[in-house]
Order: C-alpha cells, then structure tokens, then sequence
C-alpha cells in the first residue's frame, strides 16, 4: 500500500513538474530574451549566451523612449480602461448577484442567471465581428462613437466581464444569513442601504478575488482592443502598442520582448500577491454557492 503510493506521488510530482515547465517555458524565453542583443535572441533564444543587465537595461530605455510605441501613454491607458472596468464590474456584478440570490426560486431569476451562465460557454471568436458591426450601428444610432473610443471598450469589458463576475458573486451571496436583511429592514434601513452597509463589506473576500482574475485579463487582453480600438489608432492599450515594434519586413525581437515583459510584470505581481485571496475566494464561493 505504502509502495504504490509513493509510485502514484512520484507519477503526479513527475506530472505536475512537466505541466509547470510546459506553461513557465514561454515565461521563461520572454524574460530570458530581454537580457539580449536582437543578434544573439536570433543565434539561440534558449540559451544564456548574450545575458547582460546592461543590455536589459538598454532594452528598456528604448522601448520606454521609443515615440512609435509611447510606453507611458500606453501605459496610463490600459491602467483607465483596465480601472473603471474593475469598478464598473463590481458595483454593477454586486447588485446583480444579490438581486438573483435573493429571488433565486423566482422564473425570471432563474433565467437571467442562466443567461449569464450560457455566455460563458460561447467563445469570444464567435461574436467579435457581430460585436464590431452592432457597436458601430449603436453608435450611429446614439450618435456617439462607439468604436476607437475609451468608453466603448469599458461597455465591452461590463458585457465579457459580467457573466463570470456575478457567477462567482451569486454563490457567495448565498451563504450570507438573511436575516441580516430581516434585521437591518425591521430598523428602517432601505434596500440600497442594506446592499451597502450591510452585503457589500460581506463581499471583500470575493470581491478581492474576481477583481485580481477580472483585472489580469483585462490588462493582459490583446484581442478584443485590437479589435475596438485599431492597431493604428490614437488610444493604445499595453498588448496592442507592442506592435510598434513589429514590422512588414523586420521583427525587433529585443525590444518585442522588452515590452512585453514590462507590459505582464504589473499582472505577475498582482497575482504572486493575491494568489492566496484568488483561491480562498474560490472556495468559499464554490462551497457557499
């Protein structure tokens, strides 16, 4: 018995060890990479040959001052738009999350969560194109440009963003006693001071979650901007200002790298911070929903 557990532990240790290198390995050649001349990346980007801290550093300077790629405007855009989308998702993924937990036998509750359920199955790539047109069309319709536009990819984000936000919500919610409501109703309180005095500082736990897992993927996202803002527009986010540096003909893999290493350093961080509070969130909502 003893013998084939310790078989099974060195399978999954051998396992586990393979997946972590398969995923660490693109990680790996980014950071590794930006300690580089674009001669040596190009001779061996495996290899520690070329690694200097003086060539980092000179790397850095370039993207940073570079005009094409305008690291600090780039920079603050991607921290707005990545900002107001958190708050946006929270105020908003909060108040839905407790109307539908709170009337979770009702018919119509019943259906507006499972409507957010089934938009997490349907892939991004699937409704991107419909999403441009019909943004555009609102946009015409409103007179107000929709597309190009800081404003129009926040309301793109509450849309993506929301389905997962109160997914995660409405599980926790559930847990909290309602008779706190009974109480907090019996001594004159509304239903909106109830929802910010009493259910939202009930949140913090959660909420710190699904903000650290909503923000990574916002700043991290490429696609969708690309998509909304143009690759040659005025309003770059991070992901998509890297493409300063990729041209037709010639592809500055040194300063490629060295963006994209300062563009995902913000996110590591947030996560090797808040990895503790992601999973301890994720739990309570599994366990609580």
């Amino acid at each position: 018995m003893g013998k084939s557990k310790s078989v099974k532990n060195l399978f999954l240790g051998i396992l586990g060890t393979c997946i972590a290198i398969y995923i660490l390995f693109p990680f790996y050649l980014v950071v590794m990479n930006s300690f580089k001349r674009q001669a040596d990346i190009v001779k061996d980007p495996v290899a520690f040959q070329g690694v200097s801290f003086a060539q980092l550093q000179a790397n850095l300077n370039s993207v940073i001052h570079n005009s094409n790629f305008n690291f600090w405007y780039a920079f603050g855009t991607s921290a707005i738009i990545t900002v107001v989308s958190l708050i946006l998702l929270i105020l908003f993924g909060c108040m839905a999350a407790w109307v539908i937990s709170r009337n979770n036998k009702k018919p119509w509750a019943i259906a507006v969560y499972m409507t957010f359920i089934a938009s997490m199955i349907i892939p991004f790539q699937v409704v991107m194109l419909p999403l441009l047109s019909t943004f555009r069309d609102v946009g015409k319709f409103v007179g107000i440009n929709m597309l190009q536009s800081v404003h129009g990819i926040l309301f793109a984000y509450l849309g993506f963003g929301g389905a997962m936000t109160v997914f995660i919500l409405t599980g926790f919610i559930k847990g909290i006693p309602y008779e706190l409501e009974e109480a907090a109703a019996i001594d004159g309180c509304s239903p909106e001071g109830t929802f910010f005095k009493i259910i939202f500082p009930l949140l913090r736990p959660v909420v710190t979650t699904v903000t650290i897992l909503n923000g990574m993927w916002i700043w991290n996202d490429y696609l969708l901007p690309s998509l909304m803002l143009g690759q040659n527009g005025k309003i770059k986010t991070l992901p998509v200002a890297v493409q300063a540096f990729v041209g037709s003909y010639v592809k500055q893999w040194d300063l490629i790298l060295s963006a994209a290493l300062l563009a995902i350093l913000p996110m590591v961080i947030v996560f090797l911070v808040g990895q503790k509070q992601i999973m301890s969130g994720m739990v309570e909502g599994a366990v609580k929903g």
